[in-house]
């Protein structure tokens, strides 16, 4: 029996996939070093302190972001308590109102079915819906870009009520600067001057529409940085933007990468969006101007953060967004001419799409074949995180089976030109795999990667000490050992509390492969786990 669904129904199957695949098990595996502690921390720290007007770590002042993403999570906090869950809670509703705002986009522009398989096309590919379920600012961050790049697009296009549209943009754009600083303006400011560029500088918004427009960016983003400067005056501030131009100018340790880095990034991670969007990319399919606004968005973006000298991997993911238009693009035009898929694009599909799911069907069975893997790995920090006993089961391999089974079946209908059956098999098959694995298997790696060290900081909690790390960084010691908002400097001094005459017993962690502080007689070696040594050093000065 065949089930008809009316268009008016499309956004609510949106949101329920939203709901059904976003919210539960948000909670089931820790936070994951460095970006969802950091900020789940900061979060943590403006409950702790009642100050939320400015962004910390470890209670001293944190120049990386604005405020309005840790807002989010304190709120969540407050209403599920300081836990993973009410850390990712705001990324995963976003992720039911990005899946909802596509669908409407879609719709507006096109039709209700376009509107469907773009918002199916979303939810299905590997990196946006991860991110839906994790702590890390982009999703929001990305969404109000977006959805601010879109108004200004309409405010230059339209003809009709574009104050409005200029005034929606700003609020915005201004929410974006809000979440994430002055990129949440770079970005669309630079998509909108290439866009006038290719009109050959003979377009221009009206004056009044770009005056409301950065009013009410100003007005917006005030709410932190004309707040913050009003009450504390210029230093905070000063600091923040210098710390944004030195992470755009220099590398951060550990985040150096090849100048391809995002261009394979978000073609094997936005899998199966990112192979359907390889067509797009031929003039003949930028014939209207959303279409040459999306293009260049994307553009946009992977240029930016491929001149940019720090490369992470959520960096580019602004990308995904106009990245998924060109693949229901693309594939709803193809859909309309009764046009095959070339048959590259079918082979390029199929080659990532098995590639991917024998990765996630062998990746769970690398514990039992440990033994004769560990003899090739020459990092002996990996080596003993794979050692430590962790209970798996031996069946956590179907969720990668359960991916193959999905690309197989969706290269079939891709090959019958059935695209928005293949896009649905697909998505439902990543969002079922994506769960298992939330279910059954990242806990699993995430024992082996940084268990250890989580579950040695959670048993200090409530303890009157001091709790650092040494030879690496990690955010966990704020978060998992719920550091207390009492002598902040102290607690961040390493020479004190390694060499000083400290008032409380300090407890030490080093990895395996750092042998400094190995034989120092006034250390206690608690126990050495999972790639982590834990010491002792009781308080030389009680008063």
């Amino acid at each position: 029996m065949r089930i008809q669904l009316h268009e008016r129904h499309y956004p609510w199957l949106l949101a329920l996939l939203g709901l059904v695949f976003f919210l539960p098990f948000l909670g089931r595996v820790h936070l994951f070093d460095w970006d969802e502690i950091n900020f789940a921390e900061s979060a943590r720290e403006m409950l702790v302190s009642g100050n939320y007007a400015r962004v910390t770590v470890g209670f001293r002042p944190f120049w990386e972001k604005p405020p309005l993403f840790f807002w989010l999570q304190a709120l969540a906090m407050q209403v599920f308590g300081v836990n993973e869950f009410a850390a990712r809670l705001p990324n995963a509703i976003f992720g039911i109102i990005t899946l909802i705002t596509v669908y409407a986009i879609g719709r507006h522009e096109r039709d209700a079915r376009f509107g469907l398989l773009w918002g199916l096309l979303y939810f299905g590919s590997l990196l946006p819906h991860m991110y839906f379920k994790s702590g890390i600012i982009d999703p929001v961050f990305n969404y109000f870009i977006f959805t601010g790049t879109y108004f200004i697009y309409r405010t230059y296009q339209l003809p009709a009520r574009k104050l409005r549209h200029a005034a929606i943009a700003g609020v915005l754009i201004g929410l974006a600067v809000l979440t994430k600083g002055p990129v949440g303006l770079l970005m669309p400011m630079l998509t909108f001057t290439v866009v006038v560029a290719l009109h050959k500088f003979r377009r221009w918004p009206r004056v009044k529409d770009v005056s409301v427009f950065a009013l009410l960016v100003l007005l917006v983003s005030s709410a932190w940085y004309g707040l913050e400067m009003i009450k504390n005056g210029p230093w905070f501030i000063k600091e923040f933007i210098e710390y944004q131009i030195e992470l755009f100018s220099r590398p951060v340790a550990d985040h150096q990468q090849p100048l391809y880095y995002h261009f394979v990034v978000v073609l094997l991670g936005c899998f199966p969006m990112s192979v359907l969007a390889l067509g797009s990319f031929k003039k003949k399919y930028v014939s209207d101007e959303l279409t040459r606004w999306m293009m260049t968005l994307f553009w946009v973006v992977m240029i930016l953060f491929t001149i940019v000298t720090t490369k992470i991997v959520h960096y580019s993911s602004m990308s995904y967004l106009p990245l998924s238009f060109l693949a229901a693009t693309y594939l709803s035009r193809k859909q309309k001419a009764g046009q095959s898929l070339p048959g590259w694009l079918r082979g390029v599909y199929l080659f990532i799409g098995l590639l991917f799911g024998t990765l996630l069907t062998l990746l769970p069975l690398v514990y039992f074949f440990k033994d004769k893997l560990i003899p090739y790995i020459d990092d002996p920090f990996a080596v003993a995180g794979l050692q430590k006993a962790v209970a798996w089961g031996g069946y956590e391999f179907l969720a990668g089976l359960l991916f193959v089974a999905g690309v197989l079946w969706s290269f079939i209908w891709l090959g019958r030109q059935r695209y928005f059956k293949a896009v649905s098999v697909m998505a439902l098959s990543t969002a079922l795999t994506l769960m298992a694995y939330m279910l059954v298997v990242v806990p699993k790696i995430e024992a082996h990667s940084q268990g250890s060290l989580v579950e040695f900081l959670e048993s200090l909690q409530g303890k009157d000490v001091y709790v650092t790390t040494y030879g690496f960084h990690s955010y966990a010691p704020f978060f998992y050992f719920a550091q207390p908002n009492d002598n902040p400097d102290k607690r961040a001094d390493k020479e004190y509390l390694l060499n000083g005459p400290t008032d409380k017993p300090v407890y030490i962690i080093t990895k395996i492969t750092d042998t400094t502080l190995v034989g120092r007689s006034d250390l206690q070696l608690l126990k050495e786990e999972g790639g982590y040594r834990f010491y002792l050093r009781q308080a030389i000065n009680s008063h």
